[in-house]
């Protein structure tokens, strides 16, 4: 069950500030950190990378890399900050990741990936996951997830997150990487009755919990990505459809409402409303008042000194007699 609904790790995407904003929409949601590489886990500013907020577990700390040793120091680092998991990025197309030797182009290294996991696995007691895809440019996905997953597997990786699509990493940008590559759900459903002990997670284009109901029946989880961060409010409805339990608040404004306190100590502390705002684009949908919310944070929330008042001001654009959106 712990598997069962995650929010995807996305660059530049899923920082600190967005995953507390998600986890006042669900209390079963699993977040996931940005990836980070083992060199700024190991060299960099750990508060700055590492740290979050309590309120965000069960979190899980992504790590990017490919040397075992590397892979379990960060690990450790990680664990010893306080994460309920440790995800090991062999998905990530970016020209960056390629030329790094870690994120998808691993897929091609299946040995060197089970190693990883065989090396954090020895260094942490919390569980060593792995996020993939289907293949990589000319593989064939029958052949190249297999050895991939049981070579991870025997290695003592606790589950497996595949995004069911390949990476062409000659010939597509990372942007394209995420829509061109057509999807291959069915490809993750025999992985799964291939391995029924091991959990598997599935991800890639889900829009909707309607269609993550639709995956339970296959695998063991569903990980939702750009419409988690696009289109938040369809995370006020994750604990009630999926698990049969009451959300942790009803609407949209009881989250701001809720996280508000949050923002005032972080804006003490010297971050800038932006840097949280940002991840509130999406937050109203169908409401009246949506798009001038959205405005009065785009005109706003950037100039230098933007206080909290900028944020109540957006809030207080939108109808308080709409109903909530509804996830479906």
């Amino acid at each position: 069950m712990k598997y069962k609904f995650s929010i995807a790790p996305m660059m530049d995407w899923t920082d600190r500030h967005c995953r507390v904003f998600h986890r006042l929409m669900s209390r079963r949601a699993r977040l996931y950190t940005e990836m980070l590489t083992t060199g700024a886990v190991i060299h960099g500013d750990r508060a700055r990378l590492l740290g979050f907020d309590a309120s965000e577990h069960p979190v899980a700390l992504q790590l990017g890399g490919s040397v075992p040793r590397d892979l379990a120091t960060a690990a450790t680092i990680g664990e010893e900050f306080g994460y309920d998991e440790i995800n090991l990025n062999v998905g990530c197309p970016s020209d960056r990741v390629k030329d790094g030797r870690f994120g998808a182009c691993l897929m091609a290294e299946p040995a060197l990936v089970a190693e990883g996991v065989a090396a954090m696995k020895r260094a942490v007691k919390v569980p060593v996951t792995v996020k993939c895809r289907i293949g990589i440019d000319d593989q064939d996905p029958e052949v190249a997830l297999d050895t991939l997953a049981r070579g991870v597997i025997a290695a003592g990786a606790d589950a497996l997150v595949v995004h069911a699509r390949k990476a062409w990493l000659n010939g597509l940008s990372p942007k394209e990487n995420r829509d061109i590559p057509p999807l291959d759900y069915d490809r993750v459903y025999r992985l799964k009755a291939a391995l029924p002990d091991v959990p598997v997670i599935i991800n890639g284009g889900i829009t909707s919990l309607a269609e993550a109901k639709q995956h339970l029946a296959h695998v063991d989880g569903v990980m939702l990505g750009r419409a988690a961060y696009q289109e938040p409010w369809r995370l006020l409805s994750v604990d009630s459809e999926l698990f049969g339990e009451a959300s942790p608040h009803a609407t949209m404004k009881d989250v701001f409402a809720a996280m508000l306190p949050y923002i005032e100590r972080q804006l003490a502390e010297g971050t800038r409303l932006h840097s949280i705002a940002r991840h509130f684009v999406g937050a109203f949908h169908g409401v009246p008042g949506a798009r001038a919310f959205r405005r009065h944070l785009a005109e706003n929330g950037v100039r230098p000194g933007a206080d909290i008042d900028v944020l109540r001001d957006a809030i207080a654009r939108v109808d308080d007699r709409a109903p909530a959106a509804v996830a479906a």
